[in-house]
């Protein structure tokens, strides 16, 4: 069963996010095949990024952990909490895929 990691950034720090995102973008695109889906968690203004969330396609919670650990944004100390918990999908596309 999938998981849903969701990171929230440290205040005020935009910058290191910005320095980060090549890095961080690489580290997915090596990791794609793991990736059900992923993005960032915006002001409402749609121009800040504060945070993210990714739901991979991994067995346990060890390797969600390592997965999010191996990752640049959390290599640079970007993140002041993340949570973890195993999720159903339901819906996706506009498809009901419990049926």
């Amino acid at each position: 069963m999938p998981f849903l990691i969701e990171t929230y950034d440290k205040p005020g720090h935009e910058a290191l996010r910005l320095d980060t995102r090549d890095a961080h973008l690489t580290y997915l695109d090596h990791h794609v095949g793991q990736l059900i889906a992923c993005g960032a968690k915006l002001t409402d203004d749609g121009k800040t990024a504060h945070g993210g969330i990714y739901l991979v396609a991994v067995e346990s919670r060890s390797e969600a952990e390592a997965f999010i650990e191996a990752d640049p944004f959390y290599r640079a100390g970007l993140f002041e909490r993340i949570e973890i918990c195993r999720w159903r999908k339901a819906y996706l596309d506009g498809r009901n895929t419990l049926t």
